[in-house]
């Protein structure tokens, strides 16, 4: 989860808020039986708060003048699921399965995690669909991801190294390549809050009280590209590795749900995309946005494919639109490609990066329907 910037909001050449329009999902008529939620900048009205176990449908229509984000919370605060970047004057479907027990939903405007909230009650007992592929898809997306955070902590590790060397030229070099496997998994990353702004915060995101508390990867990559040196940064390379073997000690024990985890992750990913890399600001300082943005269409990319099987059944056109647009978005990332990496993002024009937008704009649509398919 981010906090969006007012750049993200007001958009180079109004690209930003058409991809929080249009990955948003909207649906002026919304599914038959949706629960409605209207969030405006200061309140979240929710229609019903005692619910049925099992897939449900959200209507959350945002009446404010902020970005709003869409939160279901556990008892203990963490996130069951979360629907991100729903614009001002827009509304999307969100399909969440809910087990039994109480529940917070919470409007965010902004995304900052905090708002106002309801209290729901559901009662019942979640179906299990009597699909085995789902759940196999769940096991085998938790290895990927298990997989992935081995291969973060490996590349850190050497990045680290050269932090503490102070060999700036190696550090740029191993920066990047180190964050592609999180900017893969974020979204399951994410569900552990404490870890997330202590590896990823962006300086921009934070509050000035906040700046002293800084570290992370973002830390290190404005002391090499705007600073020129990282000589004592060394305790905020380790600091990083402790909080990336802190997460891997946590995965164990996870259990990752098809539709609110995996499909819905998917469509995390795509909104990182929009909010963060396709305008710039996620890599500030070393402009390798593009390499970020590859990583999160693969990260959405391979839960699609872990899910396609049963998606390719149950709506055989949203399978069709979903591969078209993840082949569009691949073709024009590759059109920018530089030995094994990419170009710089700041030496990419404005019409590219519209092509860019406008092809993760048209697969942010049926993205939005994957969670609504996998619950049928």
């Amino acid at each position: 989860m981010r906090p969006v910037s007012a750049l993200a909001v007001a958009g180079v050449a109004a690209v930003s808020m058409s991809l929080l329009s249009a990955c948003g999902g909207d649906d002026d008529a919304g599914a038959a039986g949706a629960i409605p939620v209207t969030a405006t900048d200061d309140s979240c009205e929710v229609g019903k708060t005692e619910l049925t176990a099992g897939k449900t449908t959200f209507k959350v229509t945002n009446k404010g003048s902020k970005v709003n984000e869409f939160e279901v919370l556990k008892p203990d605060g963490k996130i069951l699921a979360e629907r991100e970047n729903i614009g001002p004057g827009t509304s999307v479907d969100f399909v969440v399965n809910l087990p039994a027990g109480t529940f917070k939903l919470l409007c965010s405007a902004g995304q900052t995690g905090k708002g106002p909230s309801k209290d729901v009650t559901v009662t019942g007992t979640a179906g299990e669909g009597g699909d085995q592929r789902l759940a196999k898809a769940a096991a085998d997306y938790k290895a990927f991801v298990i997989v992935r955070l081995d291969e973060t902590i490996t590349k850190t590790k050497a990045f680290v190294d050269a932090v503490k060397a102070n060999d700036v030229a190696k550090a740029k070099e191993l920066y990047a390549p180190s964050r592609v496997g999180w900017e893969t998994i974020e979204p399951v990353a994410e569900k552990f809050g404490d870890i997330d702004p202590k590896v990823d915060a962006r300086e921009a995101d934070l509050k000035p009280e906040e700046k002293k508390d800084w570290s992370g990867w973002h830390l290190l990559e404005k002391a090499l590209w705007k600073d020129g040196s990282v000589k004592g940064k060394g305790e905020y390379g380790d600091r990083l590795l402790a909080d990336l073997e802190t997460l891997k000690s946590r995965l164990p024990g996870l259990t990752l749900d098809p539709v609110n985890d995996m499909a819905g992750g998917a469509k995390e990913l795509l909104d990182e995309v929009a909010t963060g890399k396709v305008t710039g600001e996620e890599e500030a300082f070393s402009h390798t946005d593009l390499v970020d943005f590859k990583a999160n269409v693969d990260g959405a990319k391979k839960i699609y494919d872990l899910l396609k099987p049963v998606v390719q059944e149950r709506d055989g056109q949203l399978a069709a639109d979903l591969d078209g647009g993840f082949g569009k978005v691949e073709a024009l990332l590759k059109k920018h490609e530089k030995g094994d990496g990419y170009v710089s993002y700041d030496t990419v024009g404005k019409e590219d990066r519209k092509e860019l937008a406008d092809a993760v704009n048209a697969l942010g649509e049926p993205l939005s329907k994957l969670a609504a398919a996998v619950a049928k």
